[in-house]
């Protein structure tokens, strides 16, 4: 799972940063902290700054030994719950909390966005589905 932040205004230093799910109601509520913990490995310190890490979300590393637990032990799980809160919009999000704000002063709700990849095989599919079906009113 790739993790790319960027962040400035923070109104003290980071204190942690961290991505929480899932949600009982999408873009309500709180969830326990699903990843590593206090914060994201190598999360720059300060009060703005840019992060890039990919995590390996088959290792037990990369999650909250209590998010585990709560996935009955086992990591496949802790990963099936994780990338589905991910993929359900406003089902988690990503908290970066300071000494102002220890509950949280950026909280940012995940949405899935396709890929620049996704969307060029999405259209050229619908380009060819049009293309058909003008050659089907010519006949």
């Amino acid at each position: 799972m790739r993790v790319e932040v960027s962040f400035a205004g923070l109104t003290a230093p980071n204190t942690a940063a961290h991505i929480h799910a899932p949600l009982a109601i999408p873009f309500t509520g709180t969830a326990g902290v699903a990843t590593t913990t206090p914060t994201f490995t190598g999360f720059p310190a300060g009060t703005s700054g840019t992060y890039d890490f990919t995590y390996n979300m088959t290792l037990a590393s990369s999650y909250n030994p209590a998010f585990v637990t709560a996935q009955g032990g086992s990591i496949a799980n802790a990963e099936a719950v994780l990338f589905g809160a991910i993929m359900t919009p406003g089902a988690s999000y990503l908290n970066i909390h300071t000494g102002n704000f220890p509950g949280g002063e950026i909280r940012g709700f995940l949405v899935p966005t396709p890929e620049p990849a996704t969307m060029l095989l999405l259209g050229s599919g619908l380009a060819g589905v049009a293309l058909k079906f003008k050659r089907r009113r010519k006949s």
